[in-house]
């Protein structure tokens, strides 16, 4: 195919990421990228909201400001030139946006809030934990989308009868996105972020009428249409960043996507992201995948009508744990510093830190539980605790990988990982010398954005299938394991395990 160029929007948890990316035949380079950041809203504790107004600037700042880029790099560049577009996006954040004006009616609730705890425990009294997990996937947690909403329909009298009326629209941040970039014409999904609303049945493929009445959705009407990943979702119309007419082609939720830019094309290929948290993925293949050992169930993509799902393991807190100590703590000054001072000294066993800033996710799913420094002493110095910082998300990805280990039988000799944080070497070493795998980073390492683009490219029509996409990843560095951790790997990881039990015994 000739040369073309696919726009990728990241919508992300703290800022919105645009990519131009140019696609031939065989080849993806990236021509530019731009990252505008947002404010973060906690009006209390364990609550994290977003505006979406700023949401939205964010997203046309960032736009604009590639295509300047761009434009800087060749005169020649027009953003008429963009032949598709997609869209990435934070999973699970509730959004609530007028019908008629397309503009925000409430705060995001974020993937990160707690909120709705209570509304969880109360459905695991009533005892709908194991019917939700059957149909979904997932655990009954305050993480997901449907309790969120619950929490709205029940405390916001004014925005429940708007969407009872049918004047406000439900959805996440990609429905939201694609409501704005099309004027309205078009309210969709797709099934890697419906699934991780509690209101979809991942064996079916589609909202099910019980969850629907359990999470007090009022129709269906208010949720968006749920089409292929990879395929039509609208064309742009109205915006001032962007010319009419461009189609948005290719859609994921931000973790799905970082497995299709790891081209996790086939059943039983693992990648980790290193974002605000971690996320550990495993493409399942086209059997919904089960866990006795609080896994969850979802959707990678659905191409053509066709499911593949994956298996999915995640913790809360990665990348967040070292801007806590940069902002919070004030232990460095910048988070590039941690790899320099962590190197100079040893952590664990003798000092750990449980990054559970916003409760523990997989295999703990404990929403109550707090962060904590165990072993402290009078010697203890800042730059062991930023090595702790560091042990601490390594740790959790730990868990997880044994953890989908034990479910899966499926034996692991490396692990794909992305995301801001892994370009931290001393972190990645640690991630090998505790798994004892391979560590596998790529040369790009904006696999989000370059996932979705992939499967832009392939809804608009410029590849046939996933086979013509996976040798387009490239390897910049494997880490191996180091022999000479061995003989202390099982105790480092025993005081760790002594470590969560303590956090969560306090938070009983």
């Amino acid at each position: 195919m000739s040369e073309v160029f696919v726009l990728s929007i990241d919508q992300g948890t703290t800022g919105s990421t645009a990519v131009v990316i140019k696609m031939g035949s065989g080849s993806a380079e990236v021509v530019a990228k731009a990252n505008v950041p947002f404010k973060q809203h906690f009006p209390q504790p364990g609550w994290v909201e977003h505006d979406l107004g700023q949401i939205w600037e964010s997203v046309s700042q960032a736009v604009s400001i590639v295509f300047r880029r761009c434009k800087e790099l060749d005169n020649a560049f027009s953003a008429k030139l963009i032949s598709a577009i997609g869209i990435t996006n934070q999973r699970e954040t509730l959004c609530v946006f007028d019908k008629l004006s397309t503009l925000p009616i409430e705060r995001a609730i974020v993937w990160q809030c707690r909120r709705s705890a209570e509304i969880c425990e109360d459905l695991k009294k009533r005892g709908f934990e194991e019917t939700i997990k059957s149909k979904t996937g997932l655990v009954l947690d305050p993480y997901f989308t449907g309790s969120k909403l619950k929490w709205l329909m029940n405390h916001r009298p004014e925005v429940a009868a708007k969407i009872k009326s049918g004047e406000a629209l439900v959805g996440t941040i990609d429905s939201f996105l694609i409501y704005r970039l099309t004027g309205g014409r078009s309210f969709c999904t797709e099934p890697s972020n419906a699934s991780r609303t509690m209101l979809f049945d991942i064996h079916k493929g589609d909202y099910c009428d019980e969850l629907l009445e359990m999470f007090e959705v009022p129709n269906r009407s208010v949720l968006p249409e749920v089409k292929d990943s990879a395929g039509l979702f609208g064309v742009t119309n109205g915006c001032e960043f962007l010319p009419d007419g461009i189609p948005i082609t290719g859609v994921l939720g931000d973790q799905q996507a970082a497995l299709a830019g790891q081209a996790c094309f086939s059943k039983g290929q693992a990648k980790c992201t290193y974002g605000t948290g971690a996320f550990l993925l495993l493409n399942a293949g086209t059997t919904c995948p089960s866990s006795a050992n609080g896994l969850l169930s979802t959707v990678a993509w659905r191409i053509k009508g066709k499911i593949t799902y994956a298996l999915e393991g995640s913790s809360f807190v990665a990348g967040a744990a070292i801007q806590f100590l940069r902002d919070q703590m004030n232990f460095l000054s910048d988070s590039s510093e941690s790899e320099a001072m962590a190197s100079s000294c040893q952590g664990s066993p003798e000092v750990y830190f449980v990054p559970a800033l916003t409760g523990l996710g997989a295999p703990y799913w404990n929403p109550h539980a707090k962060g904590a420094f165990f072993g402290l002493t009078r010697g203890t110095s800042k730059q062991q605790l930023v090595r702790a910082g560091l042990e601490g998300i390594a740790f959790q990805v730990n868990d997880l990988i044994e953890t989908m280990q034990s479910d899966t039988k499926i034996p692991m000799t490396s692990i794909k990982v992305d995301g801001g944080a892994c370009s931290n070497g001393l972190l990645m070493q640690l991630q090998a010398d505790y798994t004892n795998l391979e560590i596998d980073r790529p040369k790009n390492l904006e696999t989000t954005v370059f996932g979705v683009s992939l499967l832009a490219g392939l809804g608009a029509g410029l590849f046939n299938d996933l086979s013509e996409l996976s040798n387009l990843r490239d390897t910049d560095k494997v880490f191996v394991p180091n022999k000479v951790f061995d003989q202390s790997r099982e105790a480092s990881i025993a005081g760790w395990r002594r470590a969560v039990q303590a956090v969560e015994l306090f938070s009983r």
